[in-house]
């Protein structure tokens, strides 16, 4: 037995209840007749001309509904005449490589045969003009030789910087459409001043490029499709800013003022850009706030990230499988893009699952009360998930909250890896 084990053999696990998270459901029962509604608005696929050629985009996070969404965008742009076309909107992810990108799109099953439309890679990018700061501002070098640009974008809460422009239309233009290279541009004075940069180089795009509008898009806390809207250019300054305020209400978050252990049994890409939510869990690496977690503990990489494990950096253990799956190749261009390296550091790393959740709950303060222990899938998906028994009266003072009166234990494999959750 090594030492670590033999210092962690004692430390108790609690038991458990399931708790149910009642959120907002509300959500778009017939996707693709939405998607053919919203652009029928004046001043959106009225403005495509037959013959022409339209570049759309895809991006790196899983979009409820994405493959219906972009499937059924380019049945409309066909109707009209119009050739589609897809790329990858996403920066440096993938590893900064073109064949890494069009990887991502597939492990969400956007394919050309799913789409109906060819997609084209490439990180080539061509100067579109110089943003109000004086920097340049590039794009797709493959999207501009189309007649047209459409940018598909959900709207959302960033992880690391907040204004009323985040993570949507207009980072899709400033950082999506601008690959590696002008994804760096647009990060290089910091995340303290991407809420100028990000609508800067926005206003560039739209400017002088040819994008008649685009599309945006809103998700529930169950991340399903709750609205969206085919915006003309000239309106996207205005209306992206109230679509990222219902995002925000919508959003999930951990209904607790204070965790001591945060259990997450997987982060990834597809979940969010840094891996777990910040604004879920409270912790960015420039700051700390509701809720206040002592210990996060992540057990695993979620099958559709791949190789990349940005975002271990917020926890303070995980396992030894993170290390082993990951790549430094696929991950550290997301680093260097946006020189935020905090996020890639490598906390503490057990050898199981079981090791990972003991040392949680012993590198915790102890004051006298049992430990709150709070364990779930991952930032993605709130509408479930369980709590120790001293988080019971937190859960019984919550209106929202509710549990079905059993007490469940973690399970382990042979390997004391994590198997599920039993009734006890």
């Amino acid at each position: 037995m090594g030492v670590v084990k033999e210092l962690l053999q004692d430390v108790e696990i609690p038991k458990f209840y399931k708790v149910a998270n009642k959120m907002d459901d509300t959500h778009i029962e017939d996707v693709a007749q939405a998607v053919r509604d919203a652009l029928k608005r004046e001043g959106t696929l009225d403005r495509i001309k037959p013959g022409s050629t339209v570049c759309f985009t895809a991006a790196s996070r899983e979009i409820a509904n994405s493959v219906l969404i972009l499937r059924t965008f380019a049945e409309e742009l066909k109707r009209i005449g119009a050739t589609p076309y897809i790329v990858p909107a996403m920066g440096s992810h993938g590893g900064a490589t073109a064949e890494g990108q069009r990887a991502i799109l597939e492990h969400y099953g956007i394919t050309e045969e799913a789409c109906g439309c060819e997609i084209h890679a490439t990180m080539e990018t061509k100067k579109v003009g110089v943003s109000a700061e004086g920097l340049d501002v590039r794009l797709d070098a493959f999207a501009l030789s189309c007649d047209y640009i459409v940018p598909v974008a959900r709207i959302k809460p960033h992880t690391d910087f907040h204004g009323p422009f985040e993570s949507g239309i207009m980072k899709m233009l400033a950082i999506g459409l601008g690959k590696q290279y002008g994804a760096s541009i647009c990060h290089m004075r910091g995340f303290d001043l991407m809420h100028i940069n990000v609508p800067s180089f926005g206003r560039t795009a739209l400017k002088n490029c040819n994008i008649p509008f685009a599309i945006g898009l809103v998700e529930n806390a169950f991340h399903q499709t709750h609205t969206i809207r085919a915006i003309p250019n000239e309106c996207i300054e205005t209306e992206e800013p109230e679509l990222l305020l219902l995002a925000k209400k919508l959003m999930a978050t951990i209904p607790f003022e204070k965790v001591d252990v945060l259990m997450l049994e997987q982060i990834g890409k597809e979940i969010s850009g840094d891996g777990m939510d910040p604004n879920v869990v409270g912790r960015a690496y420039n700051y700390r706030e509701k809720p206040f977690i002592h210990r996060i503990g992540v057990l695993d990489l979620s099958p559709k990230t791949g190789a990349n494990f940005n975002g271990i950096g917020n926890a303070d253990a995980t396992t030894r499988r993170i290390l082993e799956k990951g790549s430094f190749e696929e991950t550290y261009p997301n680093g260097i893009t946006s020189i935020t390296v905090e996020y890639m550091r490598i906390p503490a790393m057990l050898d199981n699952d079981k090791l990972c959740v003991q040392f949680c709950i012993r590198t915790c303060p102890y004051l006298g009360e049992p430990l709150k222990v709070m364990w779930t899938k991952d930032t993605l998906h709130m509408g479930e998930f369980y709590v120790s028994e001293s988080l019971l009266k937190d859960v019984e003072a919550n209106p929202a909250l509710s549990t079905d009166g059993t007490l469940y234990q973690p399970a382990f494999d042979e390997n004391d890896n994590f198997t599920g959750f039993q009734a006890v």
